[in-house]
């Protein structure tokens, strides 16, 4: 620190942050991290808490660097409680703060998430086929400016899955092209190997069975857009022997998602 600047003791400025904050005990509380790393941390990617925090200090306001009294720690986290099991616990439990154009960017791969979703789950009922993700994002373009139609974009907070569906019962509603939840019914062939990565991918399986020295065979039923992921896993686990084979192509009608 330059001569001639003195700042408090409990203050520490930081930069380039990602704060997360937790209520708790009617106080709040803050810790600083890296940017993209709290989302890692979160999933199991990232482990070492050192990668993770800018500092294993508390806040009581990260952006002014005022550290949180050891008395407030204590009220709210119990007077045993340790400065990294504090720290663990907002980082698991607390909400990220996000500025705007980070918030922006989740929104627009949220976005890309529903279209593909829903792009997997829908057909046209009177050809049966897919509709492209070019198609479903101008159909839901035109539908969010339609007053009433159901569909206002994607919002922060949900998941995409979630919204996913929305959109789809939407869709269906609206009309604004033909379009309905469809699933393929197929008879899977192939081995030990297919059935454990296919079995993941399958919405409702009919029937199995090993066969013919522990072939595997499977009838069921599958969104359309995960077909192809079928065939590939097939044809890479069998070397070309096993297949797929598309027995009926059913349209859901029903308004319910």
């Amino acid at each position: 620190m330059p001569v001639g600047i003195n700042q408090p003791s409990n203050q520490i400025r930081l930069t380039n942050v990602a704060i997360v904050r937790l209520k708790k005990g009617k106080k709040r509380f803050e810790i600083a991290c890296y940017k993209n790393k709290v989302l890692e941390y979160r999933s199991g990617v990232e482990n070492d808490l050192d990668e993770v925090l800018q500092t294993d200090q508390v806040f009581i306001n990260v952006s002014k660097g005022a550290l949180a009294p050891k008395a407030d720690l204590q009220k709210a986290f119990g007077a045993n409680a340790t400065t990294p099991d504090i720290v663990k616990e907002i980082l698991l439990k607390g909400e990220l703060q996000v500025g705007e154009k980070e918030r922006s960017a989740k929104l627009d791969q949220m976005h890309a998430e529903v279209i593909s979703i829903v792009a997997s789950k829908c057909v046209d009922p009177g050809s049966k086929r897919v509709y492209t993700s070019t198609m479903i994002e101008k159909a839901l373009g035109e539908l969010a400016t339609t007053q009433d139609g159901g569909w206002h974009g994607v919002k922060d907070g949900k998941s995409a899955k979630a919204q996913a569906l929305e959109a789809i019962k939407a869709l269906v509603a609206a009309q604004i092209i033909p379009i309905a939840r469809a699933r393929m019914r197929l008879r899977i062939t192939g081995n030990k190997k297919c059935k454990e990565k296919c079995i993941e991918l399958i919405e409702q399986v009919e029937e199995e069975e090993f066969i013919n020295g522990g072939d595997w065979e499977c009838t069921g039923f599958v969104e359309p857009g995960k077909y192809k992921a079928l065939v590939d896993i097939v044809g890479a686990e069998t070397k070309g022997r096993g297949r797929v084979e598309i027995l009926d192509t059913a349209v859901i009608h029903e308004d319910g998602i």
